[in-house]
This record gives structure tokens, sequence and C-alpha cells, in this order.
């Protein structure tokens, strides 16, 4: 699954980020591999807005498709 398509109040965990570019902006964001965020909000056809610790982000739709992540329970 990828970012985009994550739910508003889900929590995922970063598992792969697809290519080195969206590595290197992910990590600009403090966020890579092994993170812990949850979806606040999802703007269509747009940005995905998450939570990273006590900080929220908006991840533009197209870095958003190419971060892999898996649902936390």
């Amino acid at each position: 699954m990828i970012l985009a398509n994550a739910k508003v109040g889900q929590t995922v965990e970063i598992v792969d980020i697809m290519d080195s570019d969206a590595k290197i902006k992910t990590l600009r964001l403090g966020i890579g591999e092994g993170s812990k965020i949850k979806c606040v909000e999802k703007i269509s056809n747009g940005p995905v807005v998450i939570r990273s610790r006590m900080q929220e982000l908006a991840v533009g739709k197209k870095l958003a498709e190419k971060i892999v992540i898996k649902p936390v329970e």
C-alpha cells in the first residue's frame, strides 16, 4: 500500500521509499523508512497531511505515491 491511499486517522509505518530522490525529500521532512506516521487529512488531488511526532507535514501527491506503508495495529 502507498501513502497516497492511506485513510484519514490511520497510523502507518513507512516500509520503503521507491527512489533515491524521494528518499532525500522525505529525509528533509524528517521521516524515513521505519517512521510511524498518522494520516491527518487528505486534500483531493493534492497533498496528504501527516503527523510525525508532534509536527504536521503536507506530503505532495507525487511523493506520497512513492512511499510504501503498512498499517500499524
